[in-house]
């Protein structure tokens, strides 16, 4: 073999070894994620499809010390929200739901229902294990306009040691103590949520 193949063979060799050196891992690309400006634009038109509420400003510094310190976002506007801020006066209906969950979709239509009629107690919604446009698509396809939270993290709902399955609601009582709705477990009428909160 002559000196120049040699020669070619090795910088071919280190072409090949810089190259595999330089090329990225999946565990770097998962962890430097890379944001989409398409991805956010299409959750603005999600958010403006679904014509939310913005979410009531609260008490800072009040509601159940359990989920004080936490963070959750407005679905309304996309902002940060205090969930224990918006729980600072009860009594107040607290609803988990995920974009999956084929019942919480039933529920949700019962629960606006309910918060539609005159003198209706606030109902909170809070979208949990699922996409935030996932949730705003299917709160626009069910016409549901209530003040709802994205937790992203699920740091509310876990907050509360509540139990995997879902939908599961909450209800912060006129005295301030917060409690697992049990009786339904499941609203399917107006009357249901009617008797949890104002009963």
């Amino acid at each position: 073999m002559s000196t120049r193949v040699r020669w070619l063979v090795v910088v071919l060799v280190l072409v090949v070894a810089g190259g595999i050196a330089l090329w990225p891992r999946d565990e770097e690309r998962a962890a430097v994620p890379v944001p989409s400006p398409r991805a956010d634009q299409d959750v603005v038109a999600m958010r403006a499809r679904a014509a939310l509420p913005p979410c009531p400003p609260g008490t800072p510094g009040a509601g159940p010390e359990v989920l004080r310190g936490l963070r959750a976002t407005c679905l309304g506007d996309g902002g940060p929200v205090d969930p224990a801020a918006l729980l600072a006066e009860g009594p107040v209906l607290v609803n988990f739901w995920a974009s999956w969950c084929q019942p919480c979709a039933k529920e949700l239509r019962v629960l606006d229902s309910y918060a539609n009629l005159p003198g209706s107690r606030p109902v909170l919604l809070v979208q949990v294990q699922s996409e935030e446009g996932a949730g705003l698509e299917l709160l626009s396809s069910l016409g549901v306009r209530m003040p709802s939270l994205f937790d992203r993290e699920d740091v509310v709902r876990k907050a509360l040691g509540s139990p995997e399955a879902l939908p599961v609601s909450y209800l912060l009582a006129a005295d301030g103590t917060l409690s697992q709705v049990s009786d339904p477990v499941l609203f399917s009428t107006v009357d249901q949520v009617r008797g949890v909160v104002e009963g």
